[in-house]
C-alpha cells in the first residue's frame, strides 16, 4: 500500500464578510447536480452514440457503466483526498477534471475515447462528489441549518437522475449527443470559480492514501458487475462468468482485509459497528438498485414501445424530480420532530408500492394511466428516502471523518445502482429470451419479406413482437427491484433505532456527555478522539457558540 502524508495546513479560514450560507450551498449542490445527471443525461443519447461511433449493442452499455463504476469505486478514495489534502482545494480539482474529461468525451470520435472519457468523468466525479457532502458538514452548523442545507442537497442527488434525461432528451433533439457532454464545461468552470469565493478552506488532516484499498475495491466491482452482465448475454456456465465472479470474490476479501490492517483506511470499518449507519448504507445499497432499474428500464419502454421522441421521454420523467423534492422538503422539516425512522419505513414502502405497480406493464399500457402514477409514488418515497439516510450516515461523525462518511454513503449509492442494474439486466435478458422462444415462431408465420430480412440482418425482432420481448423483460426487471425496495423497509425497520442524541443533534442540541461535531469543548481545546462508533467524547456548554441553552428533547 503506497502512501502520501500531507502536514498539517492552517487551520481553516471564515468565509468572506457579506457572503452568506446561501451561496454556498448554490455550488456544492450545483457540483452535486452536475455529477449525478451525468448517470443519466446519455441514456437518451445512447441509440445516437451507437450510430455514430459504432458501438455493437452490447458495448454500448458501458457508457453507462464505465462512468458508474470507476464513479462508485473512487468516492472512498475521493473523500480521504478531501479530509488529508483540503476538502475545498480537493472540490476544485475534481470538477476541473471532470470539466476536462466531458470536453474530451464530446470530441471522440473512436468508441474506446468515449469509454476512456467516461472513465475519466468517474474519476472527476469520485473526488468532487463525496467532498462536496463533506462541505457541508463544515460549512453549516449542526441543527435546523444543516438541515435544510441536507434536504437540499439530498434532493439534487435524488432528482439528478430524473433531471438529467430531461436535459438529455432536449440536448439530443435540439443539438446533438456530444451536447450531453459538452453541456459540462461552461458549467463546471463557474462551479470552480465561485468555490473560492463562497466556501472557505477545511483544516487539512495528516494522513495517507490508501491506494490498495482503492484499486482492489474498484476492480472487483467491475469484475463483479461484468459477470453479471455477462451472464444476463452467455449464461451461468459461461467460463468468463465464473472466472469475473472468482477474481472479484479475491478482490473483495482482499480490501476487506487491507482495510482491516491499514492504519488509516478508506473505509473506516468502525463506522460499520454503529447499527444505524451500517443500516444505512444498506438501505442505500438497496434503493439506488431500484431507483436504477426504474429510470433505466422506462427509459427504454417509454422510447421503444410508446414511441416517445427523445425530449418526449425526458419531460415524462419531470414529474418524478418535482415529488423527490416535495417528500425532501417535507422530510427535512418533520424530521427533528419525529426522528428519521418513520421516514426510512414508509418511503421504503412507497418506492416497493411504485415499483410493484409498474410489474404491471404491458404492450397496451399508456403513459398517462400505467407509468405517471407509479413514477409519482416511487419519487416522493425515495425523496423522504434521502434526506433520511443522507442525515443518519453522517450523525455523529468526527469532523474528520467526514469525508470518509459520506463517501462510503456515496459509494453505496452509485456501486448499488450499477451492481443492482446489472442484477436487474440479468434478469431482464433471462425473460426477454423466454418471451423471444415465443415470439419468433409468430413473427416467422406473419412477417413480411421486408421485415424477415430485416430480422436475418440484425437478429431484432420488429414490434409488435419486439415490444412483447421488450416489456416481458421489463416487468420481470421491475419484480425484481421491488425486492430491493422491500428489502431496504425491512433493514429500517428491523435495524435502525433512533436514540435521544440522534434527535438532538436534529434538534441543534447535543445530549450530555457529547461533543457536537464541528464544535469545541469548553476552553477552547479541540475536540477528544472519537470513540467506538464514531462518536466524540466530552461535554459542550450549554448556548457555546451564541446558540440558545440546549435541553435533551422528550420522545
Amino acid at each position: 500500500m503506497t502512501g502520501s502524508h500531507a502536514t498539517p495546513g492552517k487551520a481553516a479560514r471564515p468565509a468572506r464578510r457579506g457572503r452568506g450560507s446561501g451561496p454556498a450551498l448554490l455550488v456544492i449542490a450545483s457540483c452535486q447536480l452536475m455529477v449525478v445527471l451525468d448517470v443519466t443525461i446519455v441514456n437518451i443519447a445512447l441509440p445516437h452514440m451507437q450510430q455514430s461511433l459504432g458501438f455493437s449493442t452490447e458495448n454500448l452499455s458501458w457508457v453507462v457503466n464505465a462512468y458508474t463504476l470507476t464513479f462508485g469505486g473512487l468516492l472512498l478514495l475521493g473523500g480521504r483526498l478531501g479530509d488529508v489534502l483540503g476538502r475545498r482545494r480537493v472540490f476544485i480539482s475534481g470538477v476541473l477534471l471532470f470539466v476536462l474529461a466531458s470536453l474530451l468525451g464530446g470530441l471522440s470520435q473512436e468508441s474506446w475515447q468515449l469509454l476512456a472519457a467516461r472513465s475519466l468523468q468517474g474519476v472527476g466525479g469520485a473526488i468532487a462528489s463525496p467532498t462536496a457532502l463533506s462541505l457541508i458538514t463544515t460549512t453549516f452548523r449542526e441543527g435546523p441549518e444543516r438541515n435544510r442545507a441536507f434536504g437540499v442537497f439530498a434532493a439534487v442527488s435524488a432528482g439528478g437522475s430524473a433531471i438529467g434525461l430531461l436535459a438529455g432528451g432536449m440536448l439530443v433533439e435540439w443539438l446533438d449527443w456530444r451536447w450531453v457532454l459538452f453541456v459540462n464545461v461552461p458549467i463546471g468552470l463557474l462551479i470552480a470559480s465561485a468555490t473560492p469565493r463562497y466556501i472557505p478552506e477545511s483544516e487539512r488532516h495528516p494522513g495517507h492514501f490508501d491506494l490498495l484499498g482503492a484499486l482492489t475495491s474498484t476492480v472487483g466491482m467491475v469484475l463483479l458487475v461484468y459477470g453479471f452482465i455477462r451472464a444476463s448475454e452467455d449464461g451461468w456456465s459461461d467460463p468468463l462468468t465464473l472466472g469475473s465472479f472468482a477474481v472479484a470474490l479475491v478482490l473483495l476479501a482482499l480490501f476487506i482485509s487491507v482495510e482491516t490492517r491499514s492504519r488509516q483506511p478508506i473505509t473506516p470499518l468502525w463506522m460499520f459497528r454503529d447499527r444505524n449507519r451500517a443500516g444505512t448504507y444498506a438501505m442505500m445499497l438497496s434503493l439506488a438498485a431500484a431507483m436504477f432499474g426504474m429510470f433505466f428500464f422506462l427509459t427504454l419502454f417509454v422510447q421503444n414501445v410508446l414511441g416517445f421522441s427523445p425530449l418526449r421521454a425526458g419531460l415524462a420523467f419531470l414529474p418524478v424530480s418535482a415529488v423527490i423534492a416535495v417528500g425532501a422538503g417535507l422530510a427535512s422539516q418533520l424530521l427533528p420532530r419525529w426522528g428519521p425512522k418513520p421516514f426510512m419505513v414508509t418511503g421504503a414502502l412507497l418506492a416497493a408500492a411504485g415499483l410493484g405497480w409498474l410489474t404491471l406493464t404491458d404492450v397496451h399500457s399508456t403513459y398517462l394511466g400505467s407509468i405517471l402514477g407509479p413514477m409519482l409514488v416511487f419519487g416522493f418515497g425515495m425523496g423522504m428516502q434521502f434526506v433520511s439516510l443522507t442525515l443518519m450516515a453522517v450523525s455523529g461523525v468526527a469532523p474528520k471523518e467526514a469525508g470518509a462518511a459520506s463517501g462510503i454513503l456515496n459509494a453505496t449509492q452509485q456501486v448499488g445502482g450499477s451492481l443492482g442494474l446489472s442484477i436487474l439486466v440479468t434478469m431482464f435478458g433471462t425473460a426477454s429470451r423466454h418471451e423471444a422462444t415465443d415470439q419468433v415462431p409468430r413473427f416467422l408465420e406473419e412477417a413480411t419479406p421486408a421485415q424477415l430480412l430485416r430480422f436475418r440482418r440484425t437478429g431484432e425482432l420488429p414490434p409488435p413482437w419486439g415490444d412483447e420481448v421488450l416489456t416481458s423483460g421489463v416487468s420481470s426487471a421491475f419484480v425484481v427491484a421491488a425486492c430491493f425496495a422491500v428489502l431496504a423497509a425491512l433493514v429500517a425497520l428491523l435495524v435502525i433505532q433512533v436514540r435521544p442524541s440522534d434527535l438532538a443533534r436534529l434538534q441543534g442540541g447535543a445530549t450530555p456527555g457529547e461533543t457536537v461535531p464541528g464544535e469545541l469543548p469548553p476552553g477552547g481545546t479541540t475536540p477528544l478522539e472519537k470513540g467506538p462508533g464514531g462518536r466524540s467524547s466530552g461535554t459542550t456548554a450549554p448556548g457555546e457558540g451564541g446558540d440558545a441553552p440546549r435541553t435533551p428533547p422528550t420522545q
